[in-house]
């Protein structure tokens, strides 16, 4: 039973291992992507999950946190993430502000050593579930890295917007939007 993965709630507790799966993901992506260069860069993201996390934890009164955040373990293990709030600069602006409404669904990454089994979908299919009961109809998402994008195609299909060379030559940066009934496991 030692591979049973739970997707829960963040929690306090959990903090330590988000951080992990986000130190870990992210530089891995980069590195991936050809960008494991980017030091500064790859180092603003992390730092600017971390703070994601931290206000999903302890929303303060100006910004009451619309941001929750879900994890997948393994045993005590945080192994994935997945977040869900407002949505942001680059989807504003690659969809000239058209889902401003919409939340999106962010932060999904996966520890590298157990990405390819499901892990990811089923932290999308459990945000789907809780956004659903939520009352929520539709959520976007967005990508700049190529990897990920092709893996976004095959399940959602194809782009809402597709801004060229955002990150510059050869480069897009790619929206969906997606009905949460798609992707919840209750579908009433």
């Amino acid at each position: 039973m030692s591979h049973l993965i739970t997707i829960q709630p963040l929690t306090a507790s959990d903090m330590a291992g988000a951080w992990r799966v986000f130190e870990t993901s992210i530089t891995n992506a980069f590195t991936q992507e050809g960008l494991g260069s980017l030091h500064e860069d790859i180092r603003d993201e992390i730092e600017h999950k971390k703070a994601m996390l931290h206000s999903a934890l302890h929303p303060d009164n100006k910004q009451e946190s619309n941001v929750f955040f879900l994890l997948a373990k393994r045993e005590d293990t945080v192994v994935g993430t997945i977040s869900y709030g407002p949505c942001g600069e680059e989807i504003q602006e690659c969809t000239d502000h058209q889902l401003n409404y919409v939340g999106e669904l962010g932060s999904l990454y996966v520890l590298p050593e157990v990405q390819g089994r499901g892990i990811g979908s089923a932290l999308i299919h459990a945000l789907a579930t809780e956004l659903q009961r939520r009352e929520i109809t539709q959520f976007c998402l967005d990508s700049g890295y190529r990897i990920a994008q092709k893996k976004w195609q095959r399940k959602f299909g194809e782009p809402y917007a597709a801004a060229k060379n955002y990150w510059g030559e050869g480069t897009d940066h790619m929206v969906w939007l997606c009905n949460v009934k798609d992707f919840a496991v209750i579908n009433d």
